[in-house]
């Protein structure tokens, strides 16, 4: 068992690590997931400036990546539509509508030149053996920006995941340079949809953000989405809306999709319904607003971390530096090559050292002809030893060359040489500037209009559906069949509801509940006293009084009670009851807060005094429903009528009240 256990830690913990460095999380040099990775370095080595079908580059890229084509494909796709490195030819998809590209065998593609500007430099790019051994891939590109900052990315690992949100490309690049300048920056998302987008929370990409579609309100019965937000396609978009129409928060007559290159969906509104007082309701009940939370996982020296936005730029900043210093140190090196190229080949035609090798007869003697030939020389050349390689490039110059050897052009060209050493000794010495300056020719290649910042920054204040509700659903109660709903056709009308709200509802044998408003739900069929919206600040204010037969416990005689409550506190769904009896039934109910009580006898019973008047100050309001009542009579009731007081204040005029009393007194509340 012991084994078995170590076993499974081992094996998972290896899975787990290969997924999420290998599969899922980009890392934060070159910004890219390996299978980006893989087809980026596929289309450096197939490049020959002509479009390729991709179909060919998923092929060409299975050389490197053991996970089949269909991943390839799609992470091409993806990584094309951030509009970066790639160009695309033919139909590939579209983000607004949700619609997906065609077959790899139809679309073709290929590097564009800030691709090779951005990644590209093969001397300073460390390279490994493939998955099979017979090839070799990249490890890491060494990007110059942070191109997972500008393309963004979304990935699942194994207990964990990243999101990071793409950011304007120029932005992002004149932050790199603020950086290297040693200011302070600040970066926000830009999305390819447009919209408009609150930040107050997104916490350098740590947080998160609210992002809100374009819509145009300016027609009265037709309103206008002109912008999407990020992730929210067309279709998903009519979805919500839908279903908000069938939820009752929307009144739409029809709504119409003409999403092409630019969103554009028309929603024409019922009648006496108009486009300005629906443009919070959209917001708070569909997906014109979605709320993004982010989280900036990468891989960093071989490890998951969570880099802030800013602090992925300031590395890349850094990085930067450290990548021009290796390609200038690279290119120095080149030029110091041609320079001693260019010297040597001067003095061995100048100085006719070619002249004595004429009589030598082996090789070995013309390779020392000529050691000895530069030996008054080689201080020209820093005294380094000739090499076999200068020797066989001294002996490949052709008779015809030697001949017409221009000495003039030989000293420009050494000239052009030393001059270009002595550049690159100076951007070595300045590399902070050369860099600034290297991101401005980086600038040169970025279509401005293309990469403009196309998402707009503003304080949002969220609505919440039930905020924006209208009550516009009839919500009815059919005493016969004991059924209430804003789905039930017959009965009574009680209230004017939203899917959102809440009701308290009080029935005659004492049983209250607060409920949420559903289409249809079996109460009972005991009749109603009081209903209104079950939100606690309208039933604490309230003084409930009811008037109720109980049989009495010493002779069992029926007699009225009083009790005068309030219900300050309540369980959505929990049923109580202000009645301790289940037998009792409430004969009278009343909300005023004062008013008078006029109790008709029966006649023929004795009673000396056939009329009474009780007034509703005499009892006292308990502060909780769970409490018993207090008698009001015990003789036979002919009638109970009850009239408020010339004081009486009362919301309860205003509140949809049933009653069901039979002992055909008049109520008038």
């Amino acid at each position: 068992m012991a084994h078995a256990d170590i076993l499974y830690k081992n094996n998972f913990l290896e899975y787990a690590s290969y997924v999420i460095r290998e599969r899922a999380i980009p890392d934060i040099e070159d910004g890219l997931k390996p299978v980006q990775r893989r087809i980026m370095h596929t289309l450096f080595e197939m490049d020959d400036g002509k479009f390729t079908k991709v179909a060919n580059v998923v092929g060409a890229t299975m050389k490197y990546h053991p996970h089949g084509d269909s991943s390839i494909y799609e992470a091409l796709v993806n990584l094309a539509n951030c509009d970066l490195f790639i160009e695309k030819q033919g139909n590939y998809g579209n983000f607004l509508t949700g619609d997906g590209a065609a077959a790899a065998r139809y679309i073709e593609c290929r590097l564009l030149p800030f691709a090779k500007k951005v990644l590209y430099s093969p001397e300073i790019t460390e390279y490994t053996d493939s998955y099979d051994g017979r090839n070799k891939e990249t490890v890491v590109f060494p990007a110059k920006i942070p191109v997972v900052v500008v393309q963004g990315t979304q990935g699942i690992a194994v207990g964990m995941s990243t999101m990071i949100l793409p950011h304007n490309l120029i932005e992002t690049i004149k932050a790199e340079q603020d950086v290297l300048r040693g200011k302070d920056i600040v970066l926000y998302p830009d999305f390819p949809g447009g919209g408009t987008m609150d930040v107050s929370e997104y916490q350098d990409g740590c947080g998160k953000v609210v992002v809100r579609a374009k819509l145009n309100a300016e027609d009265p019965k037709k309103l206008i989405i002109e912008e999407l937000p990020y992730g929210v396609t067309s279709e998903k978009m009519i979805e919500s809306i839908e279903k908000a129409n069938r939820n009752g928060q929307l009144k739409i007559a029809s709504i119409n999709d003409f999403t092409s290159d630019k969103a554009q969906i028309e929603i024409c509104w019922q009648r006496n319904t108009y486009s300005k007082d629906m443009v919070d309701v959209l917001y708070a009940t569909t997906d014109c607003e979605v709320r993004i939370s982010v989280n900036p996982l990468v891989i960093k020296d071989g490890l998951p971390h969570v880099v802030p936005i800013t602090e992925q730029v300031r590395y890349h900043a850094k990085h930067l530096v450290e990548v021009l210093t290796k390609e200038l140190e690279v290119d120095r090196r080149h030029q110091e090559d041609k320079l001693r190229a260019r010297t040597l080949e001067r003095i061995f035609i100048e100085e006719r050292i070619y002249k004595k090798i004429e009589t030598k007869t082996t090789e070995e003697a013309v390779k020392a002809a000529i050691v000895t030939g530069f030996k008054p020389f080689m201080h020209e050349v820093a005294d380094i030893p000739l090499t076999d390689e200068d020797i066989d490039r001294l002996l490949k110059i052709p008779i015809r060359r030697i001949s017409m050897f221009d000495i003039e052009k030989n000293r420009r060209d050494i000239q052009e040489l030393n001059a270009k050493i002595a550049q690159i000794d100076y951007n070595l010495t300045h590399i902070v500037n050369y860099a600034i300056g290297y991101l401005d020719s980086v600038l040169e290649l970025v279509d401005a209009d293309v990469h403009r910042r196309k998402t707009t920054i503003a304080d949002i204040e969220s609505l919440s559906a039930k905020q924006v509700a209208v009550r516009n659903m009839d919500l009815r109660y059919d005493k016969e069949t004991g059924y209430m709903g804003t789905n039930v056709k017959t009965g009574d009308v009680l209230l004017k509801v939203s899917p959102f709200d809440k009701v308290f509802y009080l029935k005659n044998n004492g049983e209250y509940r607060v409920t949420n408003v559903s289409e249809k739900e079996f109460i009972g069929t005991d009749g109603l006293a009081y209903v209104n919206y079950g939100e606690k600040e309208i039933i604490a204010k309230e003084i409930f009084t009811v008037i109720y037969a109980e049989k009495s416990k010493l002779d069992g005689k029926k007699m009225l009670f009083i009790k005068r409550f309030q219900i300050p506190s309540f369980t959505t769904g929990k049923l109580y009851s202000v009645l301790k009896d289940p037998k009792a039934k409430i004969k009278k109910f009343s909300l005023y807060p004062s008013a008078v009580i006029f109790l008709t006898y029966k006649s023929g019973r004795g009673y000396k005094q056939l009329e009474e008047k009780m007034r509703f100050a005499d009892f006292r309001v308990q502060k909780t429903a769970t409490g018993g009542g207090v008698r009001l009579t015990a003789k036979e009731i002919e009638k109970i009528a009850i009239r408020p007081t010339k004081d009486t204040s009362s919301s309860a005029d205003s509140e949809p009240t049933l009653f069901d009393g039979d002992d055909g007194g008049d109520d008038d509340r």
